[in-house]
Parts: structure tokens; C-alpha cells; sequence
């Protein structure tokens, strides 16, 4: 059985003029595209962003854990994988600004 979370950073308008970006809201789904369209819909409405409150969100970047789950002999036993996805309109310098800040 395989799960997906995903965390990450968008990117946003500040209230006080220029862009930042902020750590987002986590997001799971039971698959990719259900977490993406979870993320995406969330990326619109403004709920991405945990708490920092921007005028506008213009994407963000996130980081997704693929947990494959198996049972064996009774013993549950979780093998993760990481997949990196932009979401929004961003430029490959937004991109990278994006990539660079969770360094």
C-alpha cells in the first residue's frame, strides 16, 4: 500500500510589497494525483501557505514522500521515496529561488 505527504515552500505576494516564501501546509493523499490536485486546489484558495498570510499565492515547490508499506510475517515494513514538484505559474528563476531557500 502506498501513501504520499508532501511539505515544502510556496511562493507569494507579501502584503507589504515583493515576494516571499513560507513554508506550506502538509499534504496527504492515498495517491500523486489526488495529493497534486489537493495541493493545487489549495495553492488557489490561499490554504497552502501555514500561516503567513500573503496577499496572493503564485506557486510553491514540494517536496513528496512516496511510503510503500508492506506486512510480512506480522512485522509492518515502510520504504520511502522523495519526488520533487512545482506547482503554480513560476519561472525557473522563481523555480530556483524556491529550491534554493530550503537549503
Amino acid at each position: 500500500m502506498k501513501n504520499y505527504v508532501a511539505k515544502g515552500l510556496v511562493l507569494g505576494k507579501t502584503w507589504g510589497g515583493g515576494f516571499g516564501s513560507y513554508p506550506s501546509q502538509k499534504v496527504i493523499g492515498k495517491t500523486k494525483v489526488e495529493l497534486l490536485a489537493k495541493a493545487k486546489a489549495d495553492l488557489k484558495s490561499g490554504l497552502l501557505d501555514s500561516g503567513m498570510g500573503f496577499e496572493f499565492l503564485k506557486g510553491a515547490v514540494l517536496y513528496i514522500e512516496e511510503i510503500e508499506t508492506i506486512k510480512y510475517k506480522g512485522k509492518e515494513f515502510k520504504r520511502s521515496e522523495y519526488i520533487t514538484e512545482f506547482i503554480g505559474d513560476l519561472s525557473r528563476k522563481e523555480k530556483d529561488f524556491l529550491l534554493e531557500c530550503n537549503y
